[in-house]
């Protein structure tokens, strides 16, 4: 089988991915990913992606992409986890909308209210200044603990 992307480990790698093994002392996905290189080395044991993702009881799509990111990125990028382009939820705060949050805080609390209350400044946001559609009192505890 045509392989798209041929891993080719130079001597210090190999010493380098095998100490990570052996030490066992970082995170397993990395040991994983390490052995993956290490099994599908064409100078070494040149194993397919179907018997290493077997071997290593992961995803054929695992191995696929550790050989392509060490292809392509080189070792480091390929013994670390993908990064996400961006979160899985959009917040619901942005900046204008936490700063809203701020000003409203630091202003008069309601007549008959001594102080703001977490609940008063999420009914405030939602019903009255309409700066969003929904938003939970906690939303707006995590907002506000972020700011002195």
């Amino acid at each position: 089988m045509n392989k798209k992307y041929v891993v080719r480990v130079t001597k210090d790698e190999r010493k380098q991915l095998e100490e990570l093994v052996s030490k066992g002392k970082t995170a397993a996905y990395k040991i994983k990913h390490a052995n993956i290189l290490l099994m599908v080395d064409a100078d070494g044991p040149n194993e397919t992606d179907e018997r290493t993702s077997k071997a290593f009881r992961c995803h054929l799509n695992t191995v696929c992409n550790v050989r392509r990111r060490f292809v392509e990125q080189g070792l480091e990028k390929a013994l670390e986890r993908k990064k996400r382009e961006r979160p899985p939820r959009q917040p619901i705060l942005d900046g204008k909308k936490q700063a809203r949050l701020i000003a409203l805080s630091c202003s008069e609390p309601p007549e008959g209210r001594s102080r703001w209350t977490l609940k008063l400044l999420a009914n405030q946001l939602v019903v009255l200044l309409d700066v969003v559609e929904s938003i939970s009192d906690q939303t707006v505890r995590r907002a506000l603990k972020k700011t002195n």
